[in-house]
């Protein structure tokens, strides 16, 4: 089945079961993402964040106390 003719199919349904087919679609694509996805960017912007001023500008106020005001 070509990828227009599922999509004029899934348009016949119901909304219910299109969300639901939305769902588990999502749920599939999530499940094969890169565990360590994260980790690999984080590894990729280690430099920049160590000598970065403009990214570590805010790290001077890391031990501030904060309070919020209403």
């Amino acid at each position: 089945m070509r990828t227009n003719e599922i999509i004029k199919e899934i348009k016949r349904l119901p909304i219910q079961k299109r969300i639901y087919i939305i769902e588990k679609t999502i749920h599939s694509l999530r499940k094969q993402e890169d565990p360590n996805q994260m980790k690999k960017a984080a590894d990729t912007l280690y430099t920049d964040y160590k000598s970065d001023k403009e990214l570590t500008a805010f790290t001077n106020l890391d031990f501030e106390d904060f309070y919020e005001t209403r």
